[in-house]
């Protein structure tokens, strides 16, 4: 939803800028949107109505027509100099070791070729009631299965597959709030002398989140249960409004929530 103006049912050009203009090699991108960016292409195209039918077929229907238009936006604002991939990733990809080499490769080849890899989970083509099967059999067989029901999930997931010194959330708030919808009440940084200290903060900030911006996402506290995941594997988390620019994030001169490792014993 950062990426559409909701109160004109409309792609939010701006933020496709700032993003896409800040991003360079050696940086991956996650990105969602092409489910609500296809609803709204469609419903501009057909007199503002919306498909009919079962939830499964018409969120299918509308990330097809949403995917290639999400490409496009970033392939405009993506410095012309940059290469830009388009990776379209399924659960089974991360719970395969021989398939997860591969993609670590491809995302690896990118930051060597000049390439910006764009991610996105192939919904057009994911049939959810086989997913469920799927998952449910691997759940038998090994420890640890990706699902990637969430793009909070999927982007963890990267972070851990090629140890990514940074993992950036962004978002349609400023980070993580003490209490709901109040700005002033930001928690600015998450850090502690010990990943069991960092876990119970989380633990407590998870207790704070309320709802979600769209139905099927899970919110904030879905985003810091990934985060924690992250930052146990060494990874920096920040999680962000998608209206600053990356840099700026980066660099903590906009307001932020940064969760990070606890320092390591020499």
């Amino acid at each position: 939803m950062a990426l559409i103006r909701a109160e004109d049912n409309a792609i939010d050009y701006n933020i496709f800028s700032r993003l896409a203009s800040s991003l360079r090699p050696g940086m991956i991108l996650v990105s969602s949107g092409a489910t609500e960016i296809g609803r709204v292409d469609y419903m501009q195209r057909n007199g503002g109505r919306e498909l009919k039918g079962s939830k499964a077929e018409i969120m299918a229907s509308y990330a097809a027509q949403g995917q290639p238009i999400l490409m496009e936006m970033y392939r405009r604002f993506v410095q012309p100099e940059y290469s830009v991939r388009q990776i379209l990733i399924e659960h089974s990809h991360f719970n395969d070791p021989q398939k997860a080499d591969h993609m670590r490769q491809l995302l690896f080849d990118a930051a060597n070729q000049n390439a910006i890899p764009i991610i996105n989970y192939n919904d057009a083509v994911s049939d959810a009631e086989n997913r469920k099967w799927e998952i449910r059999d691997l759940k038998q067989r090994q420890e640890q299965v990706v699902e990637c029901i969430d793009n909070d999930e999927t982007a963890e997931v990267i972070a851990r597959l090629v140890n990514a010194r940074t993992l950036v959330i962004l978002s349609t708030i400023d980070g993580i709030y003490l209490e709901y919808e109040d700005p002033g009440t930001l928690i600015e940084e998450v850090r502690g002398s010990s990943m069991e200290e960092i876990d119970q903060k989380v633990d407590e900030m998870i207790g704070y989140c309320v709802g979600s911006s769209r139905i099927g996402a899970n919110g904030a506290a879905a985003k810091l249960r990934f985060a924690k995941e992250a930052v146990r594997r060494g990874t920096t988390v920040i999680i962000a409004n998608a209206k600053n620019r990356l840099e700026d994030i980066l660099d903590g001169k906009v307001r932020r929530t940064i969760l990070e490792a606890p320092p390591k014993a020499l």
